[in-house]
């Protein structure tokens, strides 16, 4: 019982109180009865804000002395459920979705629990294919204040979770959102939401990086004071000097930062903390709360012979900042780049572009698993660099501080003791020398925490990240919360938005004094935007669009964006190909009805099933369906429907018109009957039973009216009118 929702749990105890063996209490059951009715409220997500109290009302109705012992148990353990799970009710009713996915209606759809700011992806991507991009950024903007640049880099955990890949292919939900947030920002369509007044209160953010700014953003909304502290010259941390403009460009960054200093963030450039202020300072200027969102600019060393002696091996992260802050000289001519993530791959990729002849990447396992996004090792391999796998660096080679090779020795994957994980172990005799004049480290990053000496009472973890309460990102200062890489240490543009939006709910909750949550809040569904409708071939046929690319002579030469976006009529149909997660939870009723309880299995629907998903083919069903409605009439969610157009009745999944058939009418009266195949269906079912006694097509009160006449005939007695 313990996996199960405790909103799930309490509507399940209560069904038992009011059932043949529950309450034999009047009383006890009418109670039951009514908090029964509200309990089910906040499982479907029509509860309001005044639900629970009155449920908590209720219950104090049960400890009456009147009432018998069994009726006041009844209401200690709901009492009990309340105050044990009071969050989980209290999150229902504001997010409107269920984590454990007990309270089908409330189950969130797997991409949008997968993305770490919790963005109503299925909401914006029904706008984004009705043409409504400004409203889609609206939705996003809820959750993640940066979707233009979230559109261009992020790592898409999204996509990894579409149930749309299980038929086919992934929908290109990080593409979808940056078309949607280039062309409403183009067009003057979207403004920044209007913050509550000022309130007074200031917070200081300790750097300008996404998680930093998402912080700012959703304080400042909230009518706080918000100053950054950032050391850099520019917003966006490793956004702006992490990540080359060929993938995302300086002016993105710059029209979502200026969008978020004009809700009246203010950003102190040129400035790193403990240095050039001090806390103490700003304590006296009246900040009352502290975010700490410092990145990890730090980079691991590669530890091998030689490393310290030649100036031209340099650490990946140094030399990606210096070419953004405008340092574009050529690395080498030989660049030999030590590692497999994206930073290796953007190393690699700046470096041909600011002239060098010859690109190797040196990575100590096989291409398979390397952490890089597929894309950009393509794009990279399209572009001449070379790759040189279970290669493990043993030393750096040269003279008179000048680069001549990097000594590697050939590796193999071998199992670990009691794991069953592969590591890279060097095969003896396999040395080898790839010819470099620099070699650029990028093994990892860490954080460097230099100048947070201030904040006395905060924990640091081994790993050198700061120790938080994950569920309000508050650490043990009072006061001083974290979110970004300073508590994850390197990780996704996206995981640091959405601790900085934890974190900025977090520090409202400590300045008015309302207890921080033991549980991160479940993603939020705003509101369930209408289906699109079109045929089942038009769901299963539409192509996913290829990336444009800029030409391969220009990428290897300029910084320009390397991949182009999609045209419009191609954004709408990719977008249009959503299956409706958040409608349809996937529970696979409809089959087990039209296939065992109706005995016509015409739903070919195999991506239901997670584990082992089978075929699916809408367009199969139309052979099959009787358009009966019993699959609709069992669907808890609406997904499934049964409607009336044209004179035909259909049957519609999540927009998709699966069948549609002429409806029948009765010959006589004119009523409506079901479809041809429905009344063969029927009369094959009921041929023992009435054996068909008349040619025309009649309806149920014309065929007894038939029958009470015709019974007349043969008696002599009178028909009833």
């Amino acid at each position: 019982m313990d996996k199960i929702c405790p909103v799930r749990q309490t509507i399940l105890f209560l069904t038992q109180l009011i059932g043949p063996k529950g309450l034999p209490d009047p009383k006890g059951r009418r109670i039951c009865e009514q908090i029964l009715v509200l309990a089910e409220e906040i499982a479907e997500g029509t509860a309001g804000e005044e639900h629970l109290g009155a449920i908590e009302a209720l219950v104090n109705e049960f400890n009456d002395a009147g009432n018998p012992e069994q009726t006041r148990q009844a209401g200690m353990t709901i009492q009990g459920l309340l105050a044990d799970h009071r969050e989980v009710f209290i999150n229902h009713i504001q997010t409107r979705n269920c984590p454990t996915h007990d309270c089908g209606k409330l189950a969130p759809s797997p991409c949008q629990m997968a993305c770490p700011a919790g963005i109503d992806i299925p909401t914006y991507l029904a706008l984004i294919a009705q043409g409504k991009d400004a409203e889609a950024i609206e939705v996003i903007r809820r959750d993640n204040p940066l979707p233009w640049v979230c559109g261009l880099i992020c790592t898409r955990p999204c996509e990894m979770m579409c149930v749309r890949a299980r038929i086919d292919k992934a929908i290109s939900i990080k593409f979808l959102k940056a078309f949607a947030a280039e062309r409403a920002m183009s067009q003057r369509a979207y403004t920044n939401p209007i913050p509550k007044p000022a309130n007074g209160k200031k917070v200081c953010v300790v750097g300008a990086g996404p998680g930093g700014l998402s912080c700012a953003y959703y304080l400042a909304l909230r009518g706080y004071g918000v100053r950054i502290i950032e050391a850099l010259p520019v917003a966006g941390g490793m956004l702006m000097v992490g990540i080359p403009r060929y993938r995302l460009p300086g002016e993105v960054i710059d029209r979502e930062v200026a969008m978020i200093e004009d809700l009246g963030v203010e950003i102190q450039y040129n400035t790193r903390f403990g240095k050039d202020v001090t806390k103490d300072e700003l304590d006296r200027e009246g900040f009352e709360a502290y975010c700490i969102a410092i990145g990890a600019h730090k980079a691991w060393t590669l530890s091998i012979e030689g490393e310290k002696d030649f100036p031209k091996v340099i650490e990946a992260v140094r030399f990606l900042r210096d070419v953004a802050l405008g340092d574009h000289h050529c690395p080498g001519k030989n660049v030999v780049v030590v590692g497999g993530g994206n930073v290796a791959i953007d190393a690699a990729r700046t470096s041909l572009r600011l002239g060098a002849e010859r690109v190797t990447i040196a990575y100590r396992r096989t291409r398979d698993q390397m952490p890089a996004d597929v894309e950009e090792v393509e794009q990279a391999e399209e572009e001449g660099i070379e790759f040189s796998f279970l290669t493990i660096p043993a030393a750096v080679k040269g003279e008179w501080h000048n680069i001549h090779t990097l000594s590697c020795i050939k590796a193999e994957l071998k199992a670990k003791k009691a794991s069953n994980r592969l590591a890279p172990v060097p095969i003896e005799g396999k040395e080898f020398e790839i010819r470099a004049d620099v070699v650029i480290s990028a093994i990892g990053q860490y954080v460097d925490n230099e100048g947070m000496e201030a904040f006395t009472g905060i924990n640091w973890s081994r790993r050198g990240t700061i120790d938080v309460n994950h569920a309000g990102m508050e650490t043990a200062q009072p006061g001083v919360f974290a979110a970004g890489d300073a508590v994850s240490g390197p990780a996704t543009v996206i995981e640091a938005i959405g601790g900085g939006k934890r974190a900025a709910d977090a520090i409202d909750r400590y300045l008015r004094g309302i207890p921080q949550p033991r549980a991160p809040r479940t993603p939020v569904r705003h509101k369930t935007e209408p289906v699109i409708e079109m045929t089942a071939h038009q769901k299963m046929t539409i192509k996913p669009p290829k990336m444009p690319t800029l030409n391969l002579y220009r990428r290897r030469t300029t910084f320009q964006q390397v991949e182009l976006g999609y045209e419009e009529a191609d954004v709408r149909q990719e977008a249009a190909r959503c299956l409706r997660c958040d409608i349809c939870r996937r529970c696979g009723k409809c089959v087990d009805i039209c296939r065992d309880k109706m005995g016509i299995n015409a739903l070919k629907l195999g991506y239901l099933d997670f584990d082992e998903s089978g075929p699916t083919d809408f367009r199969v069903t139309a052979e099959s369906c009787i358009t009966c409605g019993a699959c609709a009439a069992n669907c808890e969610n609406d997904a499934l429907k049964i409607d009336e157009k044209n004179g035909r009745r259909r049957l519609l999944l999540c927009g998709t018109i699966l069948n549609s058939q002429t409806i029948q009418y009765c010959e006589s009266c004119g009523a409506k009957l079901g479809s041809v195949e429905y009344t063969r269906f029927i009369a094959g079912k009921t041929r023992n039973i009435t054996p068909a006694t008349e040619k025309r097509l009649l309806c149920n009160n014309c065929l007894r009216r038939k029958a009470a006449v015709s019974n007349a005939a043969n008696t002599g007695a009178l028909p009833i009118p």
